[in-house]
C-alpha cells in the first residue's frame, strides 16, 4: 500500500514537471516569434525609410541616382569658375542636379544634369546667379593689379630690411636662463599648487 501511494505521488510530481515544462516552453517559443516578428517589421521600416529617403534627395548626387528616379533628364555646359556659384543658386531652388567633368577639354567644361521637370526652375536658377554676376562685376574694379614676380618681392623686403635700423633683439639665452633662476627661487609647494590648478 505504501508503495503504491509512493508511485503514485512520484508519478504526480513527473507529471506536474512535464506539464510545467511544457507550459514555459510554450511561452518561451511564443515569446520568441513575437521577437523575431518584430525585428522583422524594424528592418521593413528601416528599409522603407531608407528607399523613401533616397528618392526624397535633392540637390547635388550622381548621374545613376538622377536617371534612377525616372523622371527625364536634361543637360547645360558651364564653366569651372561658374561652378560654386551654380550650386549654389541650385540648392537655393531645390533643383536635383549631377556634375560630370569633361577631361578631354583643355580648359575643363562641365557638365550639369537636371531633372527635366526642373527646367524652369533651372532657369530662374540661372537668372538669380546672372544678376549675382553682375552685382559682383559692378563692386569689382575694371583693372586688376598686375602681381609681381616673386623674386622682385624678395628683392624689395631684402632692400627694407637693409634700410631699416636694426633693433637690439633681447637674447634667447639670456631670457631662458632668467626663467631657470625665477623657477629655482619659487618654493616647492607653490610649484606643485600651479600645477595642481592647471590640471
Amino acid at each position: 500500500m505504501q508503495e503504491d501511494v509512493e508511485n503514485k505521488t512520484v508519478r504526480l510530481a513527473v507529471q506536474t514537471l512535464k506539464l510545467t515544462f511544457r507550459v514555459i516552453y510554450n511561452a518561451w517559443k511564443k515569446g520568441q516569434a513575437k521577437l523575431e516578428r518584430e525585428m522583422e517589421t524594424k528592418k521593413t521600416e528601416k528599409r522603407i525609410a531608407k528607399k523613401a529617403e533616397k528618392e526624397n534627395v535633392t540637390g547635388e548626387q550622381s548621374v545613376k541616382e538622377l536617371i534612377g528616379k525616372g523622371e527625364g533628364v536634361a543637360k547645360i555646359d558651364i564653366e569651372e569658375t561658374n561652378l560654386k556659384d551654380f550650386k549654389k543658386m541650385a540648392k537655393k531652388f531645390g533643383v536635383d542636379f549631377a556634375v560630370v567633368k569633361d577631361k578631354r577639354e583643355d580648359p575643363p567644361v562641365y557638365t550639369i544634369f537636371f531633372k527635366a521637370k526642373d527646367g524652369a526652375a533651372i532657369e530662374k536658377a540661372m537668372e538669380a546667379y546672372a544678376e549675382h554676376d553682375l552685382k559682383v562685376d559692378q563692386e569689382t574694379p575694371d583693372k586688376v593689379p598686375e602681381k609681381e614676380p616673386k623674386q622682385e618681392k624678395k628683392k624689395d623686403r631684402k632692400q627694407e630690411r637693409e634700410k631699416a635700423p636694426k633693433k637690439k633683439r633681447p637674447s634667447v639665452l639670456k631670457k631662458l636662463a632668467e626663467n631657470k633662476a625665477k623657477v629655482a627661487k619659487t618654493p616647492r609647494k607653490v610649484k606643485e599648487k600651479k600645477k595642481e590648478l592647471n590640471r
